[in-house]
């Protein structure tokens, strides 16, 4: 995702990769890309969008919890099978006390 000029990353997960995106020899996540986009354009429209950062990663991403309208992102993404949970992508169990996974 995009706030400004900023690049945030979702907590925790792992979505499908858009058509070219997933490198040879890499196990990117399964599922359509499409899809999922489409899920999180919903969930961005629930409401009051805030962003809780928490790091960054190695492409220089922000890596942060984000909710709209009171709903985390990463849960929502999770609830609706349109990305997967990487324990080592969770900061400190952050995403898993929140989704409670």
């Amino acid at each position: 995702m995009r706030c400004g000029s900023e690049r945030v990353r979702l907590l925790g997960i792992d979505a499908p990769e858009m058509p070219g995106h997933c490198q040879r020899g890499r196990q990117c996540a399964p599922g359509d890309p499409y899809q999922s986009t489409a899920s999180l354009r919903v969930a961005l429209g629930r409401g009051v969008i805030t962003i809780t950062r928490v790091g960054q990663d190695r492409y220089g991403r922000t890596l942060a919890l984000v909710s709209a309208g009171g709903t985390d992102l990463s849960c929502w993404q999770l609830r609706r099978r349109q990305a997967i949970y990487k324990p080592q992508w969770d900061n400190g169990g952050r995403l898993a006390k929140i989704c409670a996974l």
